[in-house]
């Protein structure tokens, strides 16, 4: 088969979670996180599936609606009433096949910590999309996702790979260390990843073989980039 004449097919998994911790508050997706690589991704002319644990609509976290947090992608994701009947309906993570895609990748927001970290159906389509040699990749939080995918010697996928997720750092920043079910950059330094980091709010993306990993909403376009680079 000859790649170049035939278009690469991205799937993007999203959260399902909207509750942030017991804090009554609400959590999701961070929009920035999804829109920038979506954007990135068709603009190149690739084709995007959206799929989520429960499928449907997925939470969208209300703090990334803010002023503070809108960009050309986000402005544009708005604006857009195609990829919000997408996002409206979304495909469940249990009637996806990793062989009809050619990368997977997680936007993050909050809600990833609790519905990805352990998702057993999500676990084995990375080990799926990996074993097929197809590039994985996650932003933020849904680094978490990788966590627990293990490789074919059953040594977790994050192990001596140089990976980064949203830091300590920032998590402390935004006041909710004591909210999450766990801090990432210690689950990665415990699980044996190369954990590297830039300054709080800091573009920063690193990819290590097939795995693609961003710092925080502000690398979310950089990780799509990088992941991308391998597809062409």
């Amino acid at each position: 088969m000859n790649t170049q004449q035939t278009s690469k097919h991205i799937l993007m998994v999203l959260t399902s979670h909207a509750e942030l911790g017991n804090t009554g508050e609400k959590t999701g997706f961070w929009i920035e996180e999804f829109a920038a690589p979506y954007y990135a991704f068709i603009d190149a002319g690739l084709k995007v599936s959206i799929v989520s644990p429960a499928g449907g609509q997925p939470p969208i976290d209300p703090k990334s609606e803010s002023d503070d947090f809108q960009t050309p992608s986000t402005k544009r994701y708005d604006a857009d009433s195609e990829v919000q009947t997408l996002m409206a309906n979304t495909t469940k993570l249990t009637d996806v096949n990793a062989s009809d895609y050619d990368a997977v990748f997680y936007p993050g927001g909050h809600g990833p910590l609790w519905d990805l970290t352990n998702n057993a159906v999500s676990i084995s389509l990375i080990e799926s999309f990996l074993a097929a040699n197809k590039p994985i990749g996650a932003v933020c939080h849904a680094t978490a996702a990788f966590l627990n995918v293990k490789d074919a010697s059953g040594e977790y996928v994050v192990k001596d790979k140089a990976v980064t997720g949203f830091t300590n750092s920032e998590e402390d920043a935004v006041q909710l260390t004591d909210v999450v079910p766990f801090l990432l950059e210690d689950e990665l330094i415990k699980r044996g990843g190369k954990y590297q980091k830039a300054a709080d709010w800091n573009v920063f993306a690193v990819q290590d073989g097939l795995v693609i990993t961003g710092q925080n909403p502000q690398s979310s376009e950089l990780v799509a980039e990088k992941l991308l680079a391998i597809l062409a």
